[in-house]
């Protein structure tokens, strides 16, 4: 089980963000920030590429009831326009700011790029896998972004959204070559594959 050790450094309160969808073929990247104190332990908060999907849904109904939490999204649109990385920035600064608009508390981000300049923020890599406030926004940001990517997946259904969320599996690409793109793709991410 994590402990609040490693977020101690910073504060008895702080705010863990992390996003998801970063390469994907389709549909938005999610940023999430949520407000933690040391309770988080009880919470069995891991990163949320290692919790089954069950076990993620019920951590996310916990996490939501229990503190504090923004989430960022910004579209496939703008991911084209500005490019992933910038994206991803933009989807951070929007959480952390809808949470934490006078950047009081500490700020945990996953990765070692800050999303904006300020001494509130401190990343550490792989943050997701060290420290539960992190390790919760990456369940908030996940659990949005798979329900977001079902909800658009029952309009485009040989896409297999539901269950691949819009990653390049076998079947995603497939079906890209069978079917063509749709308005949820990012066009800058499919040039090789539609080339």
């Amino acid at each position: 089980m994590q402990s609040f050790e490693h977020e101690l450094k910073f504060g008895e309160l702080v705010i863990g963000v992390d996003e998801v969808g970063r390469g994907c073929l389709a549909g938005p990247v999610i940023a999430a920030a949520v407000k933690v104190d040391k309770s988080i332990v009880n919470f069995c908060v891991n990163d949320s590429k290692k919790l089954s999907i069950k076990k993620r849904e019920l951590i996310y109904s916990a996490l939501i009831e229990h503190f504090e939490y923004a989430v960022g999204i910004v579209d496939v649109q703008e991911i084209d326009s500005v490019n992933i990385l910038n994206a991803t920035k933009k989807a951070m600064e929007i959480a952390i700011r809808s949470l934490n608009p006078d950047l009081s508390l500490p700020i945990i981000v996953d990765g070692n790029t800050k999303p904006f300049q300020s001494d509130k923020i401190h990343t550490v890599i792989q943050a997701d896998a060290l420290m539960p406030s992190v390790a919760a926004a990456s369940i908030i940001a996940k659990v949005t972004r798979d329900r977001l990517m079902k909800e658009k997946g029952s309009l485009f259904p040989h896409y297999n959204w539901q269950k691949n969320a819009g990653y390049g599996t076998k079947q995603h690409i497939d079906a890209i070559l069978e079917h063509g793109i749709c308005e949820h793709h990012r066009h800058t991410f499919l040039k090789k594959i539609m080339s």
